[in-house]
């Protein structure tokens, strides 16, 4: 089973590939721990991409990340599911700042070590604003258009315990 997990920052992407990485007995890769290093400094990019190739080869695998430049194209075409946590702006918004209180000056296991979890005005305004731009907002459209019927899309931690419950 290959399953690629999509969504607005704070909806729990990571989290939910971490419970079908069990679920399923695969390997679970967190994008973030491939675009992030030490003290939130990006890797190079050719390295990260080498990574993200690499892991693509396995034959099993749960991906949670958007990073279009780590072969998004290829990671939902190879998809057998992909799943879009569409959740409000707000709700993404508590659910990161909850995670904040939760991991607050310690590095969580879905992301780079060093990359000390943090809940600033950058990353504040990347959630509520930024990160929902409408050519986002489209990207998103497109991929629920183009991949149809592999698409599941969550918008609740209600849908998301219901999902995880049918597998």
């Amino acid at each position: 089973m290959k399953i690629a997990i999509l969504g607005y920052s704070g909806s729990g992407k990571s989290t939910l590939a971490r419970k079908i990485g069990e679920v399923y007995n695969c390997e679970v890769l967190h994008l973030d721990t491939i675009q992030f290093i030490d003290n939130w400094h990006e890797r190079d990019r050719e390295e990260a991409r080498r990574l993200v190739a690499s892991f693509l080869e396995k034959d099993a695998w749960v991906i949670d990340g958007n990073y279009q430049q780590f072969y998004q194209e290829r990671r939902l075409d190879e998809a057998d599911r992909i799943i879009f946590l569409n959740f409000n702006r707000f709700a993404c918004f508590l659910r990161a700042y909850s995670r904040y209180k939760r991991y607050k000056g310690k590095s969580r296991e879905d992301m780079a070590q060093g990359c000390n979890e943090k809940f600033d005005g950058e990353f504040m305004r990347w959630i509520l604003w930024e990160g929902r731009t409408k050519a986002t907002r489209q990207h998103y459209r497109d991929i629920r258009c183009r991949y149809g019927e592999k698409v599941t899309v969550l918008c609740s931690q209600r849908e998301i315990d219901e999902f995880l419950t049918s597998l």
